[in-house]
């Protein structure tokens, strides 16, 4: 009898031993800020889709491949409508950090407009498919105003401030020329950095990108007789592109950057952000919207 109790508490402990294993697993692989990448040579891969609002990930990866002596060149694929400015020109200078160490070859999909365009410049080169929309090389600021909804409906708002242009841009008041004239020299000073950064990405005449950066988009066989891409291909000619570049003979081997994965914390997180970010824009009166024809964007 007493072996047998002897038994059964062994067995309790094996069990609570990989049940407790099995959890610092699990917990493992979910606070892990890393995937497993590849110890061979190779082209690295880094895809940024969708508007861009927060460049951190996208700049770590960037910034592990270049410091990942295996990985030869690097392939950006884009499939962007562009996004805010400030997050946008931090990527743009990862691409131009990593590009000065490693070749990088963009690769768009079917949209790399605006800030998506922004970010593609200091490639090495640029594929884009024949029907690949690009271009949009402008600045939007769009503002909303209900006062005559307020007036119909018999509400008044006021505002106290301390600062002349602090409230520009409310949507409860008309704005006045000198706002209007304050608002377009940041346009005009924004825009410009779109335009100097294509022109010294591209290598063309300032004067030359001006006259294309009117806002207009273009599709990638048009980009490509205005010289704003390089070449029409698909991604596995990017990659093939790069993979000579980098010095590799055959076929390369994709190596992805670490990734961090998003736990149920993180989503709850970048959920309530976005819903504060949602309030704070709606309260100005300005569109959510930062594609195309969003609001402070490229």
């Amino acid at each position: 009898m007493k072996n047998k109790w002897l038994i059964i508490a062994l067995v309790v402990v094996v069990i609570m031993m990989l049940f407790s294993l099995f959890v610092i697993s699990v917990l493992k692989s979910l606070f892990s800020d890393t995937d497993e990448t590849s110890h061979s040579e190779g082209v690295g891969l880094v895809e940024v889709k969708g508007i861009i609002l927060d460049p951190q990930e996208t700049v770590k990866q960037l910034q592990a491949l270049r410091k990942n002596e295996k990985v030869k060149a690097v392939v950006l694929r884009i499939d962007s409508p562009g996004g805010v400015v400030g997050p946008s020109q931090e990527i743009h200078d990862a691409v131009k950090k990593l590009n000065m160490k490693k070749k990088v070859v963009v690769s768009m999909g079917s949209l790399a407009a605006s800030g998506g365009y922004y970010i593609a410049v200091p490639a090495t080169k640029i594929f884009a498919n024949p029907g690949t929309i690009t271009g949009s090389i402008g600045v939007l600021m769009k503002f909303s105003n209900m006062e005559g909804l307020m007036d119909k409906i018999g509400m008044k708002a006021f505002t106290l401030k301390a600062g002349k242009y602090k409230d520009v841009g409310s949507p409860v008041r008309p704005m006045t020329k000198e706002e209007r004239a304050m608002l377009q020299s940041v346009i005009d000073s924004t825009h410009g950095q779109f335009v100097k950064a294509v022109a010294e990405g591209r290598k063309l005449p300032v004067e030359q990108v001006r006259a294309l950066a009117n806002g207009r988009i273009y599709s990638g066989e048009q980009a490509l007789a205005l010289k704003l891409v390089d070449r029409l291909g698909t991604l596995q000619d990017a990659v093939e592109e790069a993979g000579r570049l980098g010095g590799i003979k055959g076929e390369p081997e994709i190596v992805r950057p670490p990734k961090k994965k998003k736990v149920f914390l993180d989503l709850l997180v970048e959920s309530a952000a976005e819903k504060i970010s949602s309030f704070a824009v709606q309260d100005k009166g300005v569109s959510v919207n930062y594609e195309m024809n969003g609001n402070y964007g490229y």
